[in-house]
């Protein structure tokens, strides 16, 4: 219950990892309309879309230089929140449940 309140407080959503399963995180913090830099690794250019600074979580410069402009440039922390509402939406669990359904009622024909 705490946790939307404190993506809200966040100026920057950083989520570097070498490997994620879906990266639910970054849509947490998206959907509260917080900038994200995450990784370019695993599932997560999927998942952002373009709405989040993506690196090579190997490249600490990269991720250092993708962090001081997320934070620092007001156009783009205003692109990236709209951007990252966008992209949330996209993701509900209502659509994962028909996609699920969906895909039992074809095997099981």
């Amino acid at each position: 219950a705490d946790l939307p309140a404190l993506y809200r407080r966040a100026s920057l959503f950083v989520f570097p990892s070498f490997y994620a399963g879906f990266g639910l995180p970054v849509l947490e913090a998206m959907a509260c309309g917080v900038p994200v830099v995450c990784s370019d690794a695993s599932s997560l250019p999927e998942v952002a879309g373009d709405a989040a600074l993506l690196v090579d979580p190997y490249d600490e410069e990269g991720l250092a230089t993708a962090m001081e402009r997320a934070l620092t440039d007001e156009a783009l922390q205003a692109e990236m929140r709209t951007k990252g509402l966008r992209q949330a939406a996209r993701f509900t669990w209502d659509r994962a449940a028909r996609q699920l359904l969906s895909i039992f009622e074809a095997v099981g024909r």
